[in-house]
């Protein structure tokens, strides 16, 4: 196995499972920190020193003294303890055990309490440490990250429990002799027999019965009371499935025999199949596989939007416990499934990118839906990417991972094509309609009613006609981009960062979109005084508004952040279009990722050029993923689908590429130019990000900063680029000026080695305590 220093076999990293040339170092941790990723051996007897990862920004860990009764094991690293820390009482964990520290034992605190007797799970641990030491973030927020809030709080990894009744055998049938005048009771008793299983105190207390009834039975022998965890606790005996698997097409079935062929060893897949092509089947499949062995299974979909929809699919499917973890649970819940899922009584885990920090007892495949999301990389704080620490994690148990999409980011194609993944290809629809094609709409000189050109007006009517639905797609939310004045062109403008503000409608507001700033609308221009405000462009709210004015028997039904606030209102609107009555879809990406919707059968682009023409290198092929992956939703079902693409530069090379061979063809060309200019996946990317309020400040202390890092590259002979500093794509934002200073190098440990050294270098320099900075490792975006 490679050091724990790299991803092994990542798609940044494409990486040949070899040898790393050197180990990377600390970046900037003390002596006292972790140095890898193996953890130390459990001591054998009472240490005199333990290093203490705290919740802070701190890269280092902290020494304290052992106190009070040891634990029945000794002292370990994974024991969480309670300390005192400058002037706060903090939960802290373990990390090393020794016999000495730098400072003298004199002065050492000794620990307030310890939490635990036995450590948190040490792959859990191990996991932690590396994501800690390659994404250059400090191991004590990194563990705080990856931790339930109860547990953060102190509270014991102990399960919450109900009770169950269950009904004796029938040789206490003689008993019953004693409810001669307790009817109720013979009712209850006569429930309970009806469900072997039992049912918990909230089920019988529904059916109008009484704890006393059941504590009545109870003494007279005729029910026994359960105890049982309230997640994961109640499993249903014999077969795995709940129903049967569907048939799979030749396709799948090949898929599925080479996924088998790998269960026992690190075996990391691209399973590359079209929108519709039945890659959740073969997912399933796979688990059933992988539950039989006693094994488990960790699925991460990339938003909790889909959530609700894989958990209902699932849990149709198995007759073992499935658990969510996502952002979404309360504190209590999420701590449950995660006790369940390290005790092992939850033979599966499915979650948003948090969930890849979930212990398993038993790991048995790692699964990754719609492995190209962007959602899967934490852009704050802490900014790993939830798919590259699977597949890390994969080869840490010797475990398949399989990453799926339509539309495989570069770096994972590039690891496919390279061999280093297997590649997986699925190209035929369970429909058996090939998948359509994008046509595309020149909107050059053509009036627009809502952001809708008259022949996709008139396609719409026609697909409403014929009782199909159709999903309208705007990535744009609110009622138009912004405001302007048409007397003397002033647009409405964010008064804290370089945007316009957006209008909406319901309620009637202007809206910054990335400070959440809000102001009322004006009367008039504030520059001309003229009464003659126009909205400029459209958002979801317009288009909808001209749709229902356009097809007022038609329900309209639009689908985006300020629509879907409520609890389940995306589920229950995503539920009401799939009983399959004619109707209108409009949304925004959220209605692009994975969501089944068998009666779409034209789908509309409102506007396929933002994303063409944006400074980021990675944003056409963000454009491209999200414009097959929205196409993708029409014709699922019995009848071929069609999709529209709106677009002023119907000419455009890399458009008309992916309109008429796909997303493929265009990431074959794609591939080709990163390769040339030295972009991801072909060269190792570090981008360093400095904000604060003084302009004057964020520059000066940008400009020392890539002064020293050119020097050490220089001094040390390391093949580093260092380009900028340069302003962030959107400079000004929240009234805080941004800046960018990017490391790019041919070897990940020689970037590491340089990113360690910039960060040393902002830790020593006093005028970055004023600016706040973070090192983004594998970005993902640059703005």
């Amino acid at each position: 196995m490679p050091p724990p220093d790299r991803l092994p076999g990542t798609a940044y990293g494409g990486l040949n499972y070899q040898p790393a040339s050197r180990d990377l170092p600390t970046a900037g941790y003390s002596s006292r920190a972790v140095t890898g990723g193996q953890l130390p051996a459990p001591s054998c007897h009472t240490p005199r020193v333990l290093g203490i990862a705290t919740p802070s920004p701190l890269r280092r860990l902290f020494d304290y003294l052992p106190a009070g009764p040891a634990p029945a094991e000794g002292w370990q690293p994974g024991l969480r303890v309670r300390i005192s820390f400058g002037r706060r009482r903090v939960v802290g964990v373990i990390i090393e055990c020794r016999d000495s520290s730098e400072l003298s034992l004199s002065k050492l605190k000794p620990i307030d309490e310890r939490l635990d007797d036995t450590p948190l799970p040490a792959d859990w641990l191990w996991l932690c440490r590396f994501t800690a030491r390659y994404y250059q973030h400090a191991i004590g927020d990194t563990l705080q990250h990856a931790m339930p809030a109860l547990l953060r709080q102190g509270r014991a990894l102990t399960p919450r429990t109900r009770e169950r009744w269950v009904a004796t055998p029938a040789e206490h049938e003689a008993a019953r002799q004693t409810l001669a005048r307790a009817p109720r009771q013979v009712a209850l008793l006569e429930m309970l027999r009806q469900h072997p299983q039992g049912l918990v105190t909230q089920a019988v207390l529904a059916q109008s019965f009484t704890r006393e009834q059941l504590k009545a039975l109870v003494n007279k022998g005729l029910v026994e009371r359960h105890e049982e965890p309230m997640t994961g606790g109640q499993q249903s005996p014999g077969a795995v499935l709940a129903e049967p698997a569907l048939p799979l097409n030749g396709e799948q079935a090949a898929a599925m025999a080479r996924l088998h062929d790998g269960l026992d060893t690190f075996h990391p897949c691209l399973l590359h199949g079209v929108t519709g092509s039945g890659k959740t089947e073969i997912y399933l499949q796979l688990i059933e596989a992988v539950i039989t062995r006693q094994r488990q299974a960790l699925v991460l979909v990339p938003e909790i939007g889909l959530t609700p929809q894989t958990l209902e699919r699932f849990r149709k499917r198995f007759q073992c416990a499935v658990v969510a973890l996502h952002s979404g649970l309360t504190d209590n819940d999420r701590l449950d499934a995660w006790e369940a899922a390290a005790s092992g009584r939850a033979p599966i885990v499915i979650g948003t990118r948090s969930a890849i920090f979930t212990p398993l007892a038993a790991p048995g495949v790692i699964i990754v839906d719609e492995e190209h999301d962007g959602s899967f990389k934490q852009q704050e704080g802490l900014r790993y990417h939830a798919r590259d620490l699977a597949t890390l994690r994969a080869q840490r148990h010797a475990i398949p991972v399989v990453l799926g999409s339509a539309t495989p980011a570069l770096e994972s194609l590039q690891q496919a094509v390279a061999g280093q993944y297997q590649h997986l290809r699925l190209t035929q629809r369970a429909s058996r309609h090939a998948p359509a094609r994008l046509e595309l709409v020149d909107l050059r000189g053509r009036t627009r009613r809502g952001g809708l050109a008259p022949p996709v007006i008139d396609a719409i009517a026609t697909a409403l006609e014929a009782g199909h639905q159709v999903l309208v797609f705007i990535n744009r939310r609110g009622f138009a981009p912004t405001l302007a004045c048409h007397a003397c062109g002033w647009l409405a403008e964010c008064d804290h960062c370089d945007a316009h503000m957006t209008l909406h409608r319901q309620p009637p507001v202007l809206a910054c979109h990335h400070c959440d700033h809000r102001q009322p609308l004006p009367d008039a221009c504030p520059s001309c005084g003229s009464a003659d405000l126009r909205p400029l462009g459209s958002g979801t709210e317009r288009t909808e508004e001209t749709l229902a004015e356009r097809f007022p028997d038609t329900p309209v039904h639009r689908i985006d952040r300020d629509s879907t606030r409520r609890r389940d209102a995306l589920e229950n609107t995503l539920s009401e279009v799939r009983r399959g009555a004619p109707c209108l879809l409009v949304g925004t990406q959220m209605l692009a990722k994975g969501h089944h919707l068998p009666h779409v059968n034209l789908v509309v682009v409102v506007n396929a050029d933002a994303g063409l023409y944006a400074s980021d290198f990675r944003a056409l092929e963000h454009s491209a993923q999200l414009l097959e992956q929205v196409g993708g939703r029409a014709g699922r079902s019995a009848h071929p689908g069609r999709v529209l693409v709106q677009t002023l530069h119907p000419d455009d090379p890399n458009l008309r590429l992916l309109a008429a061979h796909g997303y493929d063809a265009l990431a074959e060309q794609l591939l080709k130019e990163r390769h040339a200019a030295g972009l991801p996946p072909f060269r190792y990317m570090a981008l360093l990000r400095l904000e604060g309020p003084r302009e004057a400040d964020v520059n000066a202390l940008a400009d020392s900063a890539a002064t020293a890092t050119r020097a050490f590259i220089e001094h040390s002979g390391l093949d580093i680029d260092c380009l900028g500093p340069v302003p962030a794509p959107m400079e000004r934002r929240q009234n805080r000026y941004h800046m960018q200073i990017m490391l790019s190098g041919d070897q990940r440990s020689r970037l590491h080695a340089a990113c360690a050294r910039l960060i040393a270098w902002m830790e020593a320099e006093p005028s970055a305590r004023r600016i706040r900075w973070s090192i983004d490792i594998d970005p993902q975006t640059l703005s």
